[in-house]
């Protein structure tokens, strides 16, 4: 036995039981329809990209996180760090058998070798959606309301939607002669939640000088907290900024649409948001769990107009939001808002006699095609054997066929019912569904 293999995974890595990966399933299921019902259209891409697509337009900060390496035919190769970069590659490769504007979700995994803790993996899903071909400001609001309305369609109602403009910000720092640094200033000031204001500050002023450091704090914290406090906080930025611009505009008409719809209530202007990644250009957010805001942001993203541009002459602008699967998966689970769910099977036949398998599948199969997800058990065992299997797996009921009657039981409540048809007992188990 010394030859054995030790099973493990690697750090920053998981297994999912079937109780967990029922519960993503679950929970991927009701996000695509969401999707959908806003036509969205589903497209997948490579795991592995060539590394010169994936980090053109990063910073080294990304680079670090990468997973890179030399394939067996001597390519430099990398593996997908987010949806959003792959995406533009796509859309510039497939531009002529697209239309626009083109409405895309993806949900697959990303890696990432950052250090792994509470609800940060290196291995995880991401839950993408985007809108290319269009600059209007109705299309920011969509992803907007679309990272709203997903999440309340997994339960998920008490968040807090934090939003921002670059262009606006980056006319801030241009008013006082910081334009070749902005984007530096945008991923420090991207590290406040993470490292504190004052090591924010500390950086701030190697890159700017204590006195301009201080104005920058200032102007991304003396703003107003609630969505109330959107227009006041919009003109407060607007001055220091030297006045309204097309960026301010954008805002203004964002709002009006989410003033429109009712759901102002969910945003929050927060010229804090920045986003780390450097190819956001526009609009830009990020989505709090208002009962668990130490976990971070669950959803965010932005309009990244120039992306598609490195792989194509041509210009198609591009907005789009992610929802970190795992880390909401976190976060519902810490507020109880996780479901329980065990198996996706209704009624399991019991095999009381190896002899009449048969007649078992015969009848699970007759189930099945009125809509009952139905399995027999392959083997004579004793019935508590049986019992202690269907329990496992989360199923309700349980069925005891005979050439001559068939009987249902609850095996919840243990009350049983004999001498049903199987439509019968279809009728039943899906009214108590």
């Amino acid at each position: 036995m010394a030859d054995l293999i030790q099973p493990r995974v690697l750090k920053g890595f998981r297994d999912f039981l079937p109780a967990q990966e029922i519960q993503r399933a679950l929970l991927i299921e009701t996000l695509t329809t969401a999707f959908r019902s806003s036509g969205f259209v589903p497209i997948d891409t490579p795991a592995l990209e060539y590394s010169e697509i994936l980090l053109r337009k990063s910073n080294g900060e990304t680079e670090k996180q990468v997973f890179r390496f030399e394939d067996n035919g001597g390519r430099d190769v990398a593996l997908r760090f987010d949806l959003t970069v792959p995406f533009a590659r796509f859309v510039a490769e497939h531009r002529e058998e697209l239309y626009f504007p083109f409405k895309r979700y993806h949900i697959s995994k990303v890696w990432r070798g950052e250090k792994p803790q509470a609800g940060r993996y290196r291995e995880f899903v991401q839950c993408d959606f985007d809108i290319v071909g269009s600059d209007s400001a109705a299309v920011d609001f969509e992803i907007l309301d679309l990272m709203r309305s997903a999440l309340s369609s997994i339960g998920v109602t008490s968040v807090t939607i934090r939003l921002s403009h670059r262009g606006l910000f980056n006319r801030f720092l241009a008013s006082r002669g910081l334009s070749g640094k902005s984007e530096e200033i945008l991923r420090t000031v991207d590290k406040l939640s993470k490292i504190g204001n004052d090591e924010v500050k500390a950086l701030l002023a190697e890159i700017a000088g204590a006195e301009t450091a201080d104005e920058i704090l200032a102007y991304i914290q003396g703003a107003g907290t609630a969505p109330e406090d959107f227009e006041a906080t919009l003109s407060l930025l607007e001055r220091l900024a030297g006045g309204p611009g097309e960026d301010s505009r954008r805002l203004r008409d964002i709002h009006a649409f989410m003033e429109a719809t009712g759901t102002a209530s969910s945003f929050v202007l927060d010229p804090s948001i920045t986003r780390g990644l450097d190819y956001y250009t526009g609009v830009v957010y990020e989505t709090f769990l208002n009962d668990l805001p130490g976990i971070g942001s669950v959803c965010s993203g932005g309009r990244y107009d120039n992306l598609a541009g490195l792989y194509m002459k041509d210009r198609i602008p591009g907005v789009g939001s992610s929802i970190g699967l795992d880390r909401l998966i976190a976060g519902l689970e810490q507020l109880g808002l996780q479901g329980k769910k065990a198996g996706f099977t209704d009624a399991a036949v019991f095999c009381q006699d190896s002899a009449d398998m048969a007649l078992y599948q015969k009848t699970a199969s007759a189930l099945r095609a009125l809509g009952i997800a139905c399995e027999t058990f392959p083997d004579q065992k004793k019935l508590p054997q049986q019992y202690a299997w269907a329990e496992k797996k989360g199923v309700r009921w349980g069925l005891f066929v005979a050439a001559d009657k068939i009987s249902l039981k609850d095996l919840t409540t243990r009350e049983a019912y004999d001498g049903l048809s199987t439509e019968e007992i279809a009728k039943k188990i899906k009214e108590a569904n």
